[in-house]
């Protein structure tokens, strides 16, 4: 499905392309669908970790487990210059099991039986592109939950990267107990949020969200994603319980 297309068909949660500015980003963001947009991934991957958490980043070499499943993508911002990897991330979906971080909570009741999507493995560029890619990677996620009919984006954030999906206006999936061991990720504390996909428009233009224009009111045709790669049929009758889900991996 075209970009073009996917705002037509969902134009209860995007704004119409007519209501909004055409804009040219210095770099595309895209699935990895081939060997070498999975190798840049990858090296983008480790690079960023290597900065953060180093003692992840040395077993960040290669594709992971979660890579390769039938429901999830990973994305790649690459520079229009020179084919650089300026960012990375992966979607995951429970279209096929648990989510990543369900290896180390239990979710709440509230998101029981809905269509999940977990961003994992977020990294990007140090230099001043390298955020700019930050910011259409989460647009990318956004718009790759709505075109899959995902109701609940989800992530792990250990600190400070958990501030800034809070400015996001994500919420606290355990309320009060704030950042938790989680023991796929090496047993660092992450606080668990979560983003509802069909009140974001309107909650971010009620709470004048400066990042409103970016994601709703600007067209950005180097964000080259489609959520149909992911069979919506198979979500949603795993996330009812109509069909087994697998058991997360230990």
């Amino acid at each position: 499905m075209s970009y073009e297309n996917a705002y037509a068909q969902r134009s209860d949660l995007l704004l119409p392309l007519s209501e909004q500015t055409p804009e040219n980003l210095p770099f595309t963001v895209r699935i990895a669908r081939d060997e070498t947009a999975m190798e840049k991934a990858i090296a983008m991957r480790q690079s960023a970790y290597g900065r953060h958490v180093p003692e992840i980043a040395k077993n960040l070499g290669m594709p992971e487990l979660h890579d390769n499943d039938p429901g999830s993508v990973v994305l790649l911002a690459e520079s229009k210059f020179d084919g650089a990897p300026l960012g990375t991330m992966r979607i995951q979906t429970n279209m096929c099991g648990p989510l990543w971080l369900e290896q180390s909570v239990t979710l709440p009741d509230w998101l029981a039986g809905h269509a999940l999507a977990e961003a994992t493995r977020l990294g990007v560029a140090s230099e001043r592109t390298g955020r700019v890619a930050k910011t259409a990677l989460f647009k990318a996620y956004f718009l790759f939950c709505v075109q899959a009919g995902i109701d609940w984006m989800v992530i792990a954030g250990r600190s400070p990267l958990d501030r800034q999906y809070e400015a996001l206006m994500f919420q606290e999936v355990f309320p009060g107990q704030g950042f938790m061991p989680m023991r796929h990720a090496g047993n660092i504390p992450h606080r668990v949020l979560a983003f509802e996909v069909a009140t974001a428009e309107k909650r971010w233009r009620e709470g004048g969200h400066p990042l409103y224009q970016f994601v709703f009111k600007t067209h950005h045709p180097d964000i080259r994603i489609d959520g149909n790669l992911i069979n919506i049929d198979a979500l949603h009758r795993a996330t009812t319980g109509e069909e087994a889900l697998l058991q997360p991996q230990v």
